[in-house]
């Protein structure tokens, strides 16, 4: 091979590995839910939903939320919150779950997405507006750029995240995270949920 073809080679292997790393660090983060089966040290083993046993890195930053149960009649215009939800034929969206920020985390996650929790489900992140509960527990999420409406029923689990430390990730805890999956199979976790009292997670 003359040298100017194994230049030409060699470069467009870089850019082939250089488009895969930017499609990687581009993937969105994978979801993992499941209850953690041993603590060692940085590293949490998680038996997935799936039945799939996985590594999950705790790093100095990560931060530990508590999921603790909580009452739809107890959220209130101004609140911010987040619902997995998927979307109904007259365009509102039907909640699979709720969960509810803490002041201080108001602002996390403010949009409407994509989310992996069932076939077609979505994710608002917002600020409830001022159609708390009626018309069968409707709410009006706000966020910038726009608002959903989301329809809340009575069997639908509504949760508080609360502010956790590492303490709460014990063995048989029930854990939600959304991290980007390492070449090893193994998670490093940004942030992780915890169920409290034996709580599961709805997210």
């Amino acid at each position: 091979m003359s040298m100017k073809r194994l230049f030409c080679a060699s470069t467009l292997a870089l850019a082939v590995f250089a488009s895969a790393g930017l499609q990687a660090a581009d993937a969105p983060p994978s979801g993992v839910r499941g209850a953690i089966t041993a603590v060692n040290g940085d590293d949490l083993q998680v038996k997935t939903n799936r039945g799939e046993d996985v590594v999950v890195h705790l790093t100095a930053d990560t931060q530990v939320r508590g999921v603790t149960l909580a009452n739809i009649a107890d959220i209130k215009p101004g609140s911010y919150i987040g619902s997995a939800a998927v979307p109904q034929a007259d365009g509102t969206l039907k909640a699979l779950e709720v969960h509810v920020f803490p002041p201080s985390m108001a602002g996390t996650g403010d949009g409407h997405r994509a989310f992996d929790l069932a076939s077609n489900s979505s994710m608002t992140n917002g600020s409830v507006g001022d159609l708390v509960v009626a018309n069968g527990r409707t709410i009006t999420v706000k966020y910038k750029g726009g608002e959903q409406k989301i329809l809340v029923p009575e069997d639908v689990p509504v949760v508080n995240l609360v502010p956790a430390d590492r303490s709460l990730l014990k063995p048989g805890v029930k854990v939600v995270l959304f991290a980007q999956k390492a070449a090893d199979g193994s998670y490093t976790a940004k942030a992780i949920s915890a169920g409290e009292n034996g709580l599961k997670p709805p997210m």
